[in-house]
């Protein structure tokens, strides 16, 4: 790094422009394996190969010590005839033979090998070198390859086996991933013999020693794949056209003195060579090998390494080399003296060692490329090859020079993390750089995985959302405690939920409050707490939550802590606390009633819990998002111009409670964010506006943090924080003495919520972003898909946040089925709605419960809705699935807008109908975890307005069928046979069919 601009550098830059380096590229390097090797050699060489045990255990013991894959298979034969009939009757990747063979000579047999099978390398192996070699007698044709000196060292064999698949895989590695490249020039098997070995050894030194910084164990393994590719030429014409070939990837040489040059034995052959090579990349580190040491003065001439062959420290000062030039090892600072004042082993370890280094020593590495080979031998290619590039005279000074390597470091450290699952370890986490960590080896659960993909899929997709550049799109930094860490709990805590089915759900709260995490987790939580002093959200991540069928999507809890209280063991105790009460939620009613009403009641779910730095900002004495909101691909509500696949969103100031309550949020097109049926005119934007948000307290809190009420967030008037940013910015101003409505950010009048600076004058680009994550999501998961996100403003407008917090499949029944609603459908119909969610044909149901109009009283919701939880539940137990008829909203939490349902009050229904009439005429319900229940299980969902258009409801037919049983506020009534209802997802239509004393026929 950081090279004289009077010289050329190292590396082109059409290495880092053209190299995909993330790690997901390292599943196609080293493509092609040496997988089948034939060895030829006679009774007595074979006894001598194998006189220290045998050739193909040494082998797989050095292929299970590297952690690398699939061993090849040794074939052995004994003679010339059976190694020929091997080759013809099967390809093998690599020919290993030996001189004294009793019925041909081994150079023949060569040429006969290669003449059956042009392609295969075929190496001579000898245990005695003494005497002219087979290969000086027949030159380049005979077909013999290369010759090594057998001394009975099983790491010859990896070496030929690790070298042959170079040469098969570098052309290709090179040009996909910018895998370095590393030069080995050496005529003589004996030394070539000693040296390959000796390479190998300390590039697998250094490649193992660097997996200790990978992210997870698959990256640890695929970073394997990367290591340096080694190629060996014997003369002087081979070894330049390899450097000419690889100049871009090479970043060293190593070469002996003495060798052919022109057709003939050359004495000076690679001092010419490196002096040539000097000349083309002057800082490209250099070894020059000889066994006459006056050699090591025209070494120094070059510049180059010297190393004496006779020495018997041979192998210890090439070990040297690979340290100190070719960035193996740690990296070294040294003042003038020679003295060590510093030593980063890590990224890590040199992005904070570097501002407290004096100038000196940082100037001596970055002018002779050191910074840039360091990171090369680290298989960090792209920044490696970005500071080969950069000059010392583009700094004014040396600090500034510090601050650029300080910054790209960082910022290799970030992009290593996107889009990864890494394990945590509490002494080395960094919560600046680490996205998503996981504590433990089991699975993620739903949630988690979801989240998982979604940081990978943000990541593949990072050229696209570049057009956002003011925006920072990523996942909010998430831990996530994997399933085996709930098994263990409860398994140490003896906790056997399954004998106490009749606990309520306080008592399992109160047995689990109780219990001590594992000593391991509570560690992890601990050094995970110290990094991380932002408040913090704790939520479920079941291995059935989300699932693409019945999800058991917002059954168990999630718990919002401030996590700045002064004390840390408050802090950790409210953070063990919420993991423990996500832990007891696996088992409240809810979600056990859920599992019983679907085909998962027989299997145990499993906890895994997330948690995440918790998004938005502080505003005064709370924290809170700007915006919050759910966007769906699939808009089963659209209003024209809107398509159903343009999707839909919806959003509320503050946090996404509100949308979870069914309080007011704005819903929306992303395609067309200025049509906003909700706020039409001024009327409907004063009876539809936001008037209350949700928040997180950070003073004046219970130490107890209220766990016992399940939320710690706290509803706040908007006029209350009119002087908050959030407010400010998402406001308009009502003037009502003028009936007026102003798009100001402060001044006279009452603020109401109207997002008019995101929507109609385009502050953040959240329509058009949604649009494109949209598209992505829902390609990515291959299903159309809901994702809840949250935006966090930048009053100084540099850089907003927009963080997705989870995504889940959208499950639509049977919406691929291609149903017709016909007019004979219509004439026998006693429902008909022409705006309906969901897709099919059903003909099951016989049952109908509905809310008589003639005792439904607004003020009595929350009673009705007691009554029909106990009729679900009669239901249930005889397994009769029915339609449920009623006015407004079903589970509004509004009781003056519909019936407060809870899902487990209406578990057992399989299909509804939600009337508008005169006196409650409540837009419909969309986009809650209610809503996932009914479409991830294909259930009908009907709007009839009653007196509008086409829609219809036939009470006096209703009131004819026979009544099962009644309460003071709903019918229950059965019909003889089953009624049909055809769902014409297309065209957002619904008919229900009265029975006729005929046989319903299968009209689609």
């Amino acid at each position: 790094m950081i090279v004289d601009p009077t010289v050329c550098s190292i590396a082109g830059e059409s290495v880092a422009a053209g190299a995909d380096t993330h790690f997901s590229v390292y599943h196609e390097l080293m493509a092609r394996k040496v997988q089948d090797i034939l060895l030829v050699a006679s009774a007595y060489d074979a006894y001598i190969l194998e006189e220290d045990g045998s050739l193909a255990s040494k082998i797989i013991h050095e292929y299970s010590g590297l952690n690398l894959s699939r061993p090849p298979r040794l074939t052995k034969v004994s003679t010339a005839a059976e190694a020929l009939s091997a080759v013809t009757e099967k390809p093998f990747d690599l020919v290993l033979t030996m001189p004294h063979l009793g019925d041909m000579d081994s150079v023949d047999l060569c040429r006969e090998v290669k003449t059956a099978r042009p392609g295969t390398p075929v190496y001579l192996l000898l245990h005695d070198i003494r005497g002219p070699l087979p290969e000086a007698k027949t030159g380049a044709s005979g077909g013999i390859d290369r010759s090594f000196a057998w001394t009975g060292d099983a790491d010859l064999l990896l070496a030929l086996v690790k070298n042959t698949e170079d040469r098969m895989n570098v052309d290709t590695d090179t040009k996909k991933a910018g895998v370095r490249v590393l030069l080995l020039v050496e005529d003589s098997p004996l030394y070539r013999s000693l040296l390959l070995p000796v390479i190998y050894r300390e590039v697998v030194r250094q490649t193992q020693a660097i997996l200790e910084e990978g992210l997870n164990e698959e990256h640890r393994l695929l970073k394997m794949r990367a290591r340096p590719k080694i190629l060996v030429a014997e003369r002087f014409e081979d070894a330049l056209s390899l450097f000419r070939e690889y100049r871009d990837y090479v970043f060293g040489v190593l070469s002996d003195t003495r060798f052919p040059r022109r057709g003939r034995m050359c004495d000076d052959a690679g001092i010419v060579l490196l002096k040539e090579i000097k000349e083309a990349v002057p800082y490209l580190p250099m070894l020059l090998l000889s066994n006459q040491p006056e050699n090591r003065s025209r070494a120094a001439e070059i510049p180059a390494v010297f190393v004496d062959k006779n020495s018997p420290r041979l192998v210890k000062e090439i070990h040297a080399f690979f340290l100190e030039f070719l960035g193996f090892g740690d990296f070294v600072f040294r003042n003038s003296d020679g003295k060590e004042i510093g030593r980063a082993a890590t990224f890590q370890a040199l992005e904070e060692l570097l501002p407290s280094l004096p100038d000196e020593p940082v100037l001596y590495q970055a002018l002779r490329n050191r910074f840039s080979n360091w990171f090369m031998a680290r298989s960090e290619i792209s920044l490696a090859s970005k500071l080969a590039t950069v000059h010392a005279s583009e700094f004014s000074d040396v600090p500034e020079m510090k601050r650029y390597l300080v910054e790209n470091i960082r910022s290799l450290r970030r992009q290593r993390q996107k889009g990864v699952v890494t394990q945590f370890l509490g002494e080395e986490f960094d919560p600046d750089i680490t996205e998503f960590a996981k504590i433990g080896w089991g699975s993620l659960g739903g949630k988690g995985r979801g989240l998982a993909f979604l940081s990978h899929l943000l990541r593949q997709h990072s050229d696209t959302l570049c057009r956002f550049p003011s925006v920072d799109i990523s996942i909010p930094h998430t831990l996530v405690i994997s399933t085996d860490a709930f098994e263990t709990f409860m398994r140490e805590n003896d906790l056997e939920p399954g004998e106490a089915e009749n606990c309520s759900d306080e008592e399992f709260a109160r047995q689990f409050q109780a219990a001590a995490l594992p000593a391991p987790l509570r560690s992890d939580l601990r050094a995970f707490l110290h990094h991380m002093p932002h408040p913090l959200s704790v939520r479920s991540s079941s291995l059935m939550e989300d699932a693409h069928f019945n999800p058991f999507t917002g059954l168990y809890k999630t718990y919002m802590l401030p996590n700045n209280h002064a004390r840390f063991e408050t802090r950790l105790d409210h953070l063990e606390t919420a993991v423990k009460l996500v832990y007891a939620s696996t088992f409240f009613t809810g979600p056990q009633r859920f599992s019983r009403s679907t085909a998962q009641q027989f299997r145990q779910d499993r906890m895994a819990v997330i948690i995440q730095r918790l998004s938005g900002g502080r505003h005064g004495d709370y924290f809170y998002p700007c915006i919050s909101g759910v966007a769906q691909s699939h808009n089963f509500y659209p209003v024209k111009p809107a398509l159903a696949e343009d999707g839909a969103a919806r959003i509320v100031l503050g946090m996404g409670k509100s949308l979870e309550e069914g309080d007011s949020a704005l819903r929306f097109c992303p395609r067309y964010p200025e049509n906003l049926p909700q706020f039409s005119k001024l009327e409907d934007i004063l009876e539809n506006a936001q008037r209350s948000f949700y928040a997180l307290p950070m003073r004046g809190y219970n130490d107890a943090l209220y766990f016992d009420r399940g939320t710690n967030l706290e509803k706040r008037d908007v006029e209350e924080a009119a002087g908050e940013y959030p407010v400010q910015m998402l406001c308009s101003r009502y003037l009502p003495e003028e009936q007026r409505l102003r798009d100001t950010l402060s001044g006279a009048g009452h603020p109401l919520v109207t997002f008019a600076q995101v929507l109609k004058y385009d502050r953040f680009p959240l329509a058009s972003l949604l649009s494109d994550l949209l598209v992505i999501c829902q390609e990515g998961m291959g299903c159309p898909v809901e994702f809840e996100f949250s935006v966090s403003l930048d009053p100084a407008g540099e850089m907003d946040r927009f963080s997705i917090l989870q995504i889940r499949p959208m499950a639509a029944g049977e919406e691929r089925l291609d149903v017709h609603i016909l007019p004979s459908d219509r004439e026998n119909a006693f429902c008909f709605s022409s705006r309906c969610l969901g897709n099919g044909r059903l003909s099951h149901i016989a049952d109908i419960v509905f809310i008589d109009p003639d005792t439904f009283d607004p003020a009595r919701t929350p009673e009705a809705a007691v009554e029909l939880s106990a009729a679900n539940r009669m239901l249930n137990a005889e397994k009769r699935a029915y339609l449920l008829v009623g006015p407004g909203r079903w589970g509004s939490f509004d009781r003056w807008l519909g019936i407060p349902v809870k899902w487990e009050d209406i578990s057992g229904v399989g299909a509804m109908v939600e009337l508008r009439t005169a006196a409650l005429k409540a837009d419909p319900s969309y986009g809650s975890h209610f809503f996932q229940k009914i479409t991830s299980r294909g259930i009908p969902y009907a709007t009839v307005t009653e007196g509008e258009g086409a829609d219809f409801f036939d009470w006096g037919w209703l009131r004819s069928v026979p009544e099962v049983r009644r309460g003071r506020y709903y019918r229950h009534v059965r019909l003889a046979r089953p009624f049909v209802i055809k769902t014409d997802g297309k065209n957002a239509q619904c008919v229900m069919r009265k029975p006729t004393g005929n046989a319903e026929h299968r009209q689609m």
